[in-house]
C-alpha cells in the first residue's frame, strides 16, 4: 500500500554488489544458449576509467551517480533457460509464516518451471541494496534469435519512427504487445510475488487454445520481487531504508534502476503493481489531480477499461464480506473524490506511461497481514488471509493479461500514438470531458510543452542531469555551434533537449517547475511538486523556438579540471560532487583548510586534485595562500531518517546511526564531531547521564537539525535563540528562497524544497539568516494550504527565515533547517548546502572562533 513519508522507516544504507552472470542450465533434449551477460550495473561509482574516451564519459556518469544496466538483450530467443543461482536457505524468512514462498525458494522454483516448460524464462536484471538477486521471467511461445530480433525491430519502429508504423497495418499482425507484472515492491505486501509463481506456472503447463494463442501474440514480463530485501525481513522498505514505490524520476536504488531498464526494454503496454493492503480491493485509476504530462486520453480509456475487468474478476471469485471478510474491489476514479491521485511520477504505474504503457494500475488486495497483524494474528489466520490475497492478485494478473488479448491491437496502436504525438511536437490535448463514465471537470489537467530546453554545459549539475535524462531515455543532443533563441545567445557545447522526440512527457515532467495544485484539491497522496530543473542544481532554459546544429548525446562531457598554474587550489563547495570529491580528498589525509565555503587544498596535493577532478567532474581554480580553518573528515552522529543517512553516506561523510535509546546506553562522543537531528531523538527522553554527556559534547561539537524533531531538540537542549512556526503538515513542494550569503546560505540555489515547513521567529542576537523564504510568495509547484483555521499557509511564510545559524553559548556551532534539503535523495542541488553546514559546524568550535 502506499504509504505516507511520515512513516518511512530508518535502516542502514547498503554498499551495491557486482551481479554475477548467469549460468546455461544444460537441457539434452535442446541445449540453450550459453549466458554471457553480464547484468551487472556498469562501472564502480569511484572508478577512474582508462583508455577510449567513451570509456572514460561512462565513468565519470557513473560518479555522477547513473550507474548504467544491461537490461534485456534482444539478439537471444526463447527459452533462455539460464540456471539461477539458489540463494542460501534462511529459515527467517518472513514470507514463510504466511505459508508464502520465502525468498530463497523462488530460484529452485523458476529453474524448475524453465525444465518443464519451454514458455518461460528468467534472468537476473540487477541486485537490490542488500545484495539480493533481482528475477525477470519472461512468458511467451517459443522465438527463434531471429524472431527475437525482428520483435526488437519492431519495438524500435513503433518508438523510434511511430508516424511510419501507425501507418503500417501488418505490424500489429506481427508484435507481440508487451504486458508487464510488478510484484512486492513494498517487501511486507507479499502476495504479488505468490500470485506472479502461480500464474506462471499456469501459462507454463496450459494447454487451453487461448492460452496458446495469448502467447504467441503477447509478452508477459514479471518482475517476481521488486524488493527482496523487505520480503526477508518484513520491512516495507529496502536494505537501504527506502520506499522503492517513491523513487522512480529520482531513481536513487538498485532495485529501481533494474525496473526502469525493464520499462524501457520491454516497452509495455500495460502494466499492473501489486500491492496491500486495502479492504476491498483498490484498483486504479485514480482520483484528480491527475498527471498533466501524459496522453491522459489514451490513458483513461485504456487503464479505466481494465480497472473494469479486474473488478470483474475480483468479485467473481465469490469471497463475500459476511464469510470471508473480504469487500467488493473499489475502483478510486469511480468511487473516491480524492486523495488517491496520479500526479507525482514517483509510483512505478505512474512512471510506466511514459515508456508507453497505456494502462497501468496500483492494485491493493484486500487482506492486512503485515505490521500489527502479523505479529498478533494465529498463523493459521495469516495465512487464510494470504491464500486470499494470492487468489486476488493472481486474478487481477489473469484479468489484465485477458484485457491484452482482446485489446491486442488497440493497446498497440495506442502506444504508437502516444509517441506519435511528441514525435510530432503536437500541443498537449485536453481529454474530452465523459471520455469514460464520470470524466468531469475536475479530472481536466493539462500542460503546455516548450519547443525545448536547453542545459548549458561545463558544470557537474549539468552532466548529472543531462546523465539521469539519458539514463531515463530522454533524447538529449549537443549544439555543434553558437544559436540565438529568445534574444540570447547559447555557446557551442549547450546541451538542447528538443521537445519533439518520443517520450517529451518524461522530458517535460523533469524539466517543468511544475504546478501549484493547492486550489484544485484538498488531500494528496504524496508530494505534489518536483522538479529536477529547480531542485538539481543546473541551469534550465525552455525554449519557444529552435534553430540549432546539434549532434546526439550518449554520455555528458567531462566537466573536470586542475589549472596550470602552480600553487595551492581551491575548490568552491557548490555542487553534490564537489561535497565527493572534498570528501574524497579529507580521506586520503590531505591537508585541506575550510575559508568562506572553499576548499583549500596544498600545491603538495595537486596529483590528488587532478584524480577527483576526473573522477567527480570537479573544477579546481588557483588558490590564494591557504587561509581559513583546517577541515578534517567530518564524522557525524545521525538521529536522521534513512533516506538523510544514506545521502550523507553517498556524499561521503562518516555517519554513525543514533538514537535516544543508543545515547541512554552509553554513547562515546569522542568519535563525532557534528551531531544531526532530525528524527529519533527527544532531548527530554535522555537520561541524566546522557544529557550531561551530550551537555560536554556541546562544549566542542557542532549541530544540525531539521523538521520538527530537529526544532524542538533545539529548544529542549537551550540552543538557538529561535520560535518555530509550523506550516500544514502536508504541505509540501519546490519553493523560492533567497540566501543571504553565509556560510551555509551561499551554496543555496534559490529554490528549496519542502515537506511540513518550518519557518523561525524571534531569533536572538548570536543568530543569523542562511536562507529565507522568497516575500513575493514562495510556493512554486506542489501542494500548500493553510489549515482551517487560517494557519501555516504559504502566505505567512512569505520573507520568513527557512535556514538560520549561530553559536551556542557552550561553543557549540549550529544549523537549523526549516526546508528538506535531503528529501529521499531528491534535491541534489541543496546538498551542498548541507554540505557546507556540516564543515562550518565541525570546523568553527571553540569560543574564539565569531558567529559567521
Amino acid at each position: 500500500m502506499r504509504l505516507p513519508q511520515a512513516l518511512l522507516g530508518a535502516a542502514v544504507a547498503a554498499a551495491l554488489l557486482t551481479v554475477p552472470q548467469n549460468v546455461s542450465m544444460a537441457e539434452p533434449a535442446q541445449p540453450p544458449p550459453p549466458a554471457v551477460r553480464d547484468f551487472g550495473n556498469g562501472p564502480e561509482r569511484n572508478e577512474v576509467a582508462a583508455g577510449l574516451p567513451e570509456q572514460a564519459a561512462a565513468a565519470r556518469a557513473a560518479a555522477q551517480g547513473e550507474e548504467r544496466s544491461s537490461g534485456i538483450p534482444h539478439d537471444r530467443g526463447y527459452p533462455r533457460r539460464t540456471k539461477l543461482p539458489p540463494p542460501q536457505e534462511n529459515p527467517a524468512d518472513a514470507a514463510i509464516k504466511l505459508g508464502l514462498v520465502p525468498y530463497h525458494g523462488i530460484a529452485p522454483k523458476l529453474n524448475e518451471l524453465q525444465w518443464r516448460s519451454d514458455r518461460v524464462s528468467a534472468e537476473i536484471i540487477g541486485r537490490s541494496a542488500g545484495g539480493h538477486d533481482l528475477y525477470l521471467v519472461t512468458v511467451t511461445a517459443p522465438e527463434s534469435a531471429a524472431q527475437a530480433r525482428e520483435q526488437a525491430r519492431l519495438r524500435e519502429r513503433i518508438e523510434n519512427d511511430p508516424a511510419a508504423a501507425a501507418r503500417d497495418r501488418g505490424l500489429a499482425k506481427k508484435y507481440k504487445a508487451p504486458l508487464y507484472v510488478n510484484a512486492n515492491i513494498h517487501g511486507n505486501e507479499w502476495e504479488g510475488t505468490d500470485a506472479a509463481l502461480r500464474t506462471i506456472e499456469e501459462l507454463a503447463t496450459s494447454r487451453d487454445p487461448a492460452i496458446t494463442a495469448l502467447l504467441k501474440r503477447t509478452r508477459l514480463y514479471f518482475n517476481v520481487t521488486a524488493n527482496p530485501d523487505g520480503r526477508i525481513a518484513n520491512s516495507r522498505q529496502n536494505a537501504a531504508g527506502f520506499d522503492l514505490n517513491r523513487d522512480f524520476v529520482t531513481a536513487s536504488q538498485p532495485e529501481v534502476r533494474a525496473m526502469r531498464q525493464v520499462m524501457m526494454d520491454a516497452q509495455p503496454v500495460a502494466m499492473i503493481d501489486l500491492h496491500g493492503y486495502v479492504n476491498g480491493t483498490l484498483i486504479e485509476p485514480t482520483t484528480p489531480p491527475h498527471g498533466a504530462n501524459y496522453e491522459y486520453d489514451l490513458f483513461i480509456t485504456n487503464t479505466y477499461a481494465n480497472g473494469l475487468g479486474m473488478e470483474a474478476a475480483v468479485n467473481g471469485l465469490g469471497y463475500t464480506p459476511e464469510k470471508d471478510g473480504v469487500q467488493p474491489a473499489q475502483i478510486p476514479f469511480r468511487d473516491s473524490a480524492e486523495g488517491w491521485d496520479d500526479w507525482p511520477p514517483i509510483f512505478t504505474p505512474q512512471y510506466a506511461p511514459f515508456h508507453g504503457a497505456v494502462a497501468a494500475h496500483t492494485v491493493e488486495i484486500p487482506l492486512r497481514v503485515n505490521n500489527a497483524d502479523y505479529a498478533n494474528l494465529p498463523v493459521e489466520e495469516l495465512r487464510r488471509r494470504s491464500a486470499i490475497n494470492t487468489d486476488v492478485a493472481a486474478a487481477a494478473i489473469r484479468a489484465t493479461y485477458r484485457f491484452v488479448q482482446d485489446r491486442h491491437d488497440r493497446l498497440i496502436a495506442d502506444q504508437i500514438e502516444v509517441f506519435r504525438r511528441g514525435t510530432a511536437g503536437e500541443p498537449a490535448r485536453t481529454v474530452p470531458l465523459g471520455i469514460v463514465p464520470g470524466f468531469g471537470p475536475e479530472d481536466v489537467y493539462t500542460t503546455t510543452f516548450p519547443r525545448a530546453y536547453a542545459i548549458p554545459a561545463g558544470t557537474p549539475a549539468a552532466a548529472r542531469l543531462v546523465d539521469h535524462l539519458i539514463a531515463n531515455d530522454v533524447r538529449v543532443e549537443r549544439a555543434k555551434t553558437a544559436f540565438r533563441q529568445g534574444g540570447k545567445t547559447y555557446p557551442a557545447g549547450t546541451y538542447v533537449v528538443d521537445m519533439r522526440q518520443p517520450k517529451r512527457g518524461l522530458a517535460n515532467v523533469m524539466l517543468e517547475p511544475g504546478e501549484d495544485i493547492s486550489p484544485r484539491v484538498d488531500a494528496m497522496y504524496d508530494i505534489s511538486g518536483w522538479s529536477h530543473a529547480l531542485l538539481w542544481g543546473a541551469q534550465v532554459e525552455p525554449l519557444t523556438s529552435l534553430r540549432a546544429h546539434t549532434t546526439p548525446v550518449k554520455v555528458a562531457a567531462p566537466t573536470g579540471s586542475v589549472p596550470r598554474t602552480s600553487g595551492p587550489l581551491a575548490l568552491k563547495v557548490a555542487d553534490a560532487q564537489d561535497v565527493r570529491a572534498l570528501n574524497d580528498l579529507l580521506a586520503q589525509g590531505v591537508a585541506v583548510r575550510w575559508d568562506g565555503g572553499a576548499a583549500v587544498i596544498p600545491s603538495s596535493a595537486r596529483q590528488a586534485a587532478r584524480v577527483v577532478a576526473d573522477r567527480y567532474g570537479v573544477a579546481f581554480t588557483p588558490a590564494r595562500e591557504p587561509g581559513g580553518v583546517p577541515l578534517a573528515q567530518v564524522r557525524v552522529a545521525a538521529a536522521a531518517s534513512a533516506d538523510e543517512l544514506f545521502t550523507l553516506r553517498e556524499l561521503g561523510f562518516d555517519v554513525t546511526p543514533v538514537s535516544t535509546a543508543l545515547l541512554n546506553q552509553g554513547f562515546d562522543w569522542s568519535g563525532t564531531d557534528v551531531l544531526w537531528v532530525s528524527s529519533g531523538l527527544s532531548h527530554a527522553a535522555l537520561t541524566p547521564q546522557a544529557r550531561a554527556d551530550l551537555e560536554a559534547f556541546l562544549g566542542s561539537g557542532g549541530v544540525i537539525t531539521r523538521g520538527r524533531t530537529g526544532a524542538a531538540f533545539n529548544t529542549a537542549a537551550g540552543l538557538l535563540t529561535a520560535t518555530t512556526v509550523e506550516g500544514r503538515s502536508d504541505a509540501n513542494g519546490v519553493v523560492r528562497t533567497v540566501a543571504d550569503g553565509g556560510q551555509v546560505g551561499g551554496a543555496a540555489t534559490g529554490h528549496a524544497f519542502v515537506y511540513s515547513p518550518l519557518w523561525f521567529t524571534g531569533l536572538g542576537p548570536e543568530v543569523a539568516v542562511e536562507q529565507s523564504y522568497a516575500a513575493d510568495g514562495p510556493l512554486v509547484s506542489g501542494h500548500w494550504r493553510a489549515t482551517a483555521a487560517g494557519a501555516g499557509g504559504p502566505e505567512s511564510a512569505r520573507g520568513q527565515a527557512a535556514v538560520i545559524s549561530g553559536r551556542d553559548e557552550r561553543g557549540a556551532a549550529v544549523v537549523m533547517f526549516g526546508t528538506e534539503p535531503l528529501f529521499r535523495n531528491h534535491p541534489k542541488g541543496l546538498f551542498p548546502q548541507v554540505a557546507r553546514a556540516l564543515y562550518w559546524a565541525s570546523s568553527v568550535t571553540g569560543a574564539a572562533v565569531t558567529t559567521p
